[in-house]
């Protein structure tokens, strides 16, 4: 019997403290763990999660079943991000051009892991998040607070400012603000995105910036899943 998706490129961000595991070509499936057998295995056992998150794009993953499927094909330097538990390093993949036929992909994959974060918010609203060992974790408003501030920051790094958003709500803010990534994605398809920032800085490249937001969403939407003990649909 044929393994489904065999030798499913990978890389290791590898910290002192941490080891993070990521498919090349499917952003979003990025797992952390202390060493770099068990990020693997964590990244093969979220697997299934991650595939009922992008089928709505019509992508033909299937989760691997073994770890042999994974074919870890680069080894990065971690940093200090890393150990407290991000993405900080970028795969040689992700410094490849973003060109308008990357574009589609790009905006359907972000669509469909919003997807998953709006279902799990709804379905967890008026439920209980689990606390951590030490009665410690953001309620479910923070956590939505927390996702748009870390994507404003995140839409800093491609050069972009967002919009003032004093008097608008939680959820309206968000909506704002996926509209302006999806208009950021397109400049830079189009090449018009800065090589700087406003303040000097280099900017990400669009792939990069797909990787690491997909992941941050996805990550947080199981967060809620499993703190209101959601049952994850097939």
């Amino acid at each position: 019997m044929t393994r489904p998706n065999p030798e499913i490129d990978v890389y290791l961000e590898i910290g002192q403290k941490k080891v993070i595991a990521g498919a090349v070509a499917w952003p979003g499936w990025c797992r952390i763990a202390r060493s770099e057998a068990e990020a693997l295995q964590a990244l093969l056992d979220y697997g299934p999660r991650y595939a009922t998150a992008v089928k709505p794009t019509g992508s033909a993953f299937q989760p691997p079943t073994h770890l042999a499927d994974l074919n870890v094909v680069e080894r990065l330097d971690g940093s200090s991000t890393t150990d407290f538990g991000a993405p900080d390093a970028m795969p040689a993949a992700d410094q490849r051009p973003f060109t308008p036929a990357d574009l589609p992909r790009a905006e359907i994959m972000m669509q469909a892991c919003w997807q998953v974060l709006d279902t799990a918010v709804q379905a967890a609203t008026g439920k209980p998040l689990t606390k951590g060992p030490r009665g410690g974790g953001r309620d479910l408003e923070s956590i939505l607070t927390h996702v748009y501030e870390a994507e404003n920051a995140y839409l800093r790094r491609l050069g972009r400012k967002p919009a003032p958003d004093a008097d608008l709500s939680l959820t309206e803010r968000l909506a704002q603000q996926r509209q302006a990534i999806l208009e950021t994605l397109t400049a830079a398809a189009r090449g018009e995105l800065p090589e700087q920032g406003p303040r000097g800085g280099k900017i990400w490249p669009a792939r990069y910036y797909v990787r690491r937001a997909t992941w941050h969403v996805l990550d947080h939407a199981w967060e809620i899943e499993d703190r209101a003990n959601i049952a994850n649909p097939d």
